[in-house]
């Protein structure tokens, strides 16, 4: 397996590494958007993330990587360990990144029947896709505003259901799919399908490096991974090591900050402002917040965290008005400076 870049390392985009860091935390907070320049460092954010999150236990046997305290079991835990019998056996795992390619088939993504074992055999299994392999970790869609209208229509159900449903060719499966959903584009190249778009919960904004000095960091950085990559790794992984335990500690103490009710009415009223639509745009400010108030180790959300935090949140909720050119953030940071001050 291919060493990936440190997380610590990626030089700016602090915008798209605080959204990835959230979603790893909260990972019901509906996946994060990266839309901007080619070369950035979209994909290599979300794999240098999974690769300093901690190994996860998993069932074993199980084709899904099924969390072991998962009250629900899918179909391949039911019949290893039957209810009433001994504890499932587990494993250790590395969390999985699975590339979601444009060309990718229906039955790559969804999973199909066993050719081979159909033909050798006689006997009619199923082979696990995309979906499968990304259970509880990361699917990464680059170019996802170029994806074909018959897999989005298939990823909104999944990301609604966090479930696969294959009924084809004789087979009748269900199993768990539920993963962090990171797309990345250009903007330029086409848009994305409204239905989607509103499926993520966090949209970033990249751009190329203006600085002079820090397209130079960029390029020096990269240059020594390159060259050796092994001593570049260890030279950033005490600090990646610090952005792993104060991850894993988020994650044990999300569920403890304090959603105050002036939260909530700061979290609507900035919706209303902004005329989101729906109740969804509400829903991601506050969870967003509680994530980045975790990960900060703040006992409760406030102001500080939805300045943070309310671009990346809404502005791909926003209705277009012909009457005001301004762009989606300069809207949604012009609605927090009116509602919460400079």
């Amino acid at each position: 397996m291919a060493q990936a870049f440190p997380f610590s390392a990626i030089v700016g985009q602090d915008e798209m590494k605080t959204a990835i860091l959230i979603a790893a935390i909260d990972p019901n907070m509906g996946g994060v958007l990266v839309l901007g320049d080619r070369g950035t460092g979209k994909s290599t954010a979300v794999r240098a993330l999974a690769a300093l999150l901690p190994k996860m236990k998993a069932v074993s046997g199980c084709r899904y990587g099924c969390d072991p305290a998962d009250t629900q079991r899918c179909e391949d835990c039911a019949r290893l360990y039957p209810a009433g019998g001994p504890a499932p056996k587990t494993r250790l795992v590395p969390v999985p990144v699975v590339d979601l390619p444009l060309g990718a088939t229906e039955d790559r993504v969804v999973g199909a029947l066993d050719l081979e074992r159909a033909l050798s055999q006689g006997v009619k299994a199923f082979e696990p896709g995309l979906l499968a392999q990304a259970h509880r970790g990361f699917l990464y869609i680059d170019e996802v505003n170029l994806l074909e209208d018959h897999l989005v229509d298939l990823l909104i159900d999944v990301a609604a259901s966090g479930e696969n449903v294959v009924e084809r060719e004789g087979l009748s499966v269900r199993h768990p799919a539920r993963f962090v959903l990171v797309g990345s584009g250009n903007p330029e190249e086409g848009e994305l399908r409204p239905q989607l778009l509103d499926r993520f919960g966090l949209s970033v904004e990249v751009r190329t490096p203006e600085l002079l000095s820090e397209r130079v960091e960029v390029v020096r950085r990269r240059d020594a991974f390159e060259q050796d990559r092994e001593a570049f790794i260890d030279s950033w992984k005490k600090e990646d090591e610090r952005i792993r335990r104060q991850l894993v500690a988020a994650r044990k103490r999300l569920m403890d900050v304090a959603i105050p009710d002036a939260a909530r009415e700061r979290a609507s009223a900035l919706c209303m402002a902004l005329g989101t639509d729906g109740l969804r745009g509400d829903l991601t400010l506050i969870r967003a917040a509680r994530a980045l108030a975790a990960l900060q180790g703040d006992a409760a959300i406030g102001d500080a965290h939805f300045r943070r935090i309310a671009a990346p949140a809404l502005r791909h909720r926003l209705r277009r008005n012909p009457l005001d050119n301004t762009g989606s953030t300069a809207r949604v940071e012009r609605a927090v400076a009116e509602l919460m001050g400079a």
